[in-house]
């Protein structure tokens, strides 16, 4: 299988550029944008591998920086923009929009896929963009951060959490309560917040690839 793999810039904003990495196997049937949780990147290591897993589903996957430079260097000195959902889901809104406007990803439907705080953005993201994504997939997220966006939902939802992780549970079974499209709340018993424990992210990410894949008419590759 022949992959394409580039460096991009996706456009933003005025003056705003971020950084991201695109794979788009020659097989894809939609791409998995990542929105990473506060404080990390595109070079998230729990993320890149859950990408990693993904890319076997016929899936192409975007990891992007949801922050420019100068704003990680201000955010880690005041955390301001961290918890900004409403700026970080209008920037997954402009990924969406740039992979609609690409020869090779225009005819591919997205799956959003969040991680801690990211995964209110993304839910954002697909309240706004209703046509044009296929599924979300939060991974130790803050649906809960989402707000009012989550009553506007209408791709198919999976959250992910550890079963010790409890609070964050707690938070994700509300959320699954007011969503008003399937849902499914896939606990990973023994995992943490960060699903460090041996194979909780591996099981994460195989409950990722299953969402995805079946949304997307995909196979998977063992």
């Amino acid at each position: 299988m022949t992959t394409i793999s580039d460096p991009v810039l996706v456009p933003a904003g005025p003056g705003v550029e971020l950084a991201g990495d695109l794979v788009v196997p020659e097989s894809a049937r939609a791409v998995v944008l990542f929105a990473h949780g506060s404080g990390s990147s595109r070079h998230s290591p729990r993320n890149r591998r859950v990408a990693a897993v993904l890319r076997t589903a016929a899936l192409g996957t975007l990891l992007m920086d949801l922050l420019t430079d100068r704003e990680e260097e201000r955010d880690a000195l005041t955390r301001e923009h961290r918890f900004d959902i409403p700026l970080l889901g209008g920037r997954l809104v402009a990924a969406i929009d740039w992979l609609a406007g690409r020869a090779d990803t225009r005819e591919l439907p997205v799956a959003l896929f969040g991680a801690s705080t990211g995964a209110g953005a993304a839910l954002v993201a697909a309240a706004e963009r209703p046509a044009r994504v296929l599924a979300v997939v939060s991974r130790g997220g803050r649906p809960d951060l989402a707000g009012d966006a989550l009553d506007a939902v209408r791709a198919p939802v999976l959250l992910i959490v550890g079963g010790r992780d409890r609070e964050v549970l707690r938070l994700n079974e509300e959320a699954a309560r007011r969503l008003r499209t399937p849902c499914e709340l896939y606990v990973v018993p023994g995992a943490t917040h960060l699903f460090e424990e041996p194979g909780a992210l591996d099981e994460a990410a195989d409950a990722a690839r299953r969402w995805c894949a079946e949304r997307a008419g995909t196979t998977t590759r063992e």
